[in-house]
């Protein structure tokens, strides 16, 4: 996922505003695109960041000495009240236990008039990264549970959580980001790693179910060199 969310977050970056003399801070950082955006606009000293992964938080803190890197839950952020002047998640709400408290906490940290903003992949529209790896897995068996329900999916997701979490002057919008893959292997073997819902569903498939949804994604993709163009649903409110 990392081929896409490095070009994301920029534009995520600049929907919150993020500039020079600012604090903020990353929730659910994961291995960092985020996180490198905002240390190469602030420096290290004035990023924060969260992440409920062990390996992620170890990997972070040699990646980008000097960010405070904490291990912990959206749902439950170690630092007192208003201390950043913005808070952002990029691809993490629907991942969250419960969003609408990971929101209200990203808003409790963030000082009054600062900056709360957050993306999420359009799984529900099919404008993911992700969407032929998972239509190809719901031709082969209906029954799979994709990320398309998860919270934030949707559009007007977003903003009604950012509502429902306090926010004010919630403004949603959206992001793409073009990939270009010179090949279907290298498309196809980041899902082999086994990371994520889609790696840990083809993992879980015997080696003659892996090799049968391998070969449906590759007849839903074009010939490659191929680009991909993936779309976020974002949103950005003020404390």
């Amino acid at each position: 996922m990392g081929r896409y969310s490095a070009p994301l977050a920029p534009q995520l970056a600049d929907l919150a505003g993020v500039e020079v003399g600012q604090t903020v801070i990353d929730v659910g950082c994961g291995p960092g695109a985020l996180t490198g955006e905002l240390v190469r606009r602030l420096g290290p000293g004035s990023v924060s960041a969260v992440d409920p992964s062990e390996p992620f938080v170890e990997a972070i803190r040699k990646r980008y000495p000097g960010v405070a890197v904490e291990l912990a839950r959206a749902e439950q952020l170690p630092f007192s009240n208003q201390v950043f002047d913005a808070a952002l998640a990029q691809l993490v709400v629907h991942f969250m236990t419960e969003p609408l408290i990971g929101l209200v906490e990203m808003a409790r940290v963030t000082r009054d008039q600062g900056v709360v903003a957050a993306c999420v992949w359009d799984h529900a529209g099919g404008r993911d990264p992700l969407s032929p790896f998972w239509e190809a897995a719901r031709q082969l068996d209906p029954e799979v549970e994709d990320q398309s329900r998860r919270a934030g999916t949707a559009q007007g997701d977003l903003g009604e959580l950012f509502r429902a979490a306090g926010l004010r002057h919630v403004e949603e919008s959206t992001l793409s980001v073009d990939v270009e893959h010179p090949s279907f292997e290298e498309w196809w073997e980041p899902f082999t790693f086994g990371v994520g819902p889609a790696g840990g569903y083809l993992t879980s498939l015997d080696p003659e179910g892996q090799s049968q949804l391998r070969e449906r994604c590759r007849t839903m993709l074009p010939p490659a060199p191929f680009v991909r163009t993936a779309r976020a649903w974002a949103a950005r409110g003020v404390v």
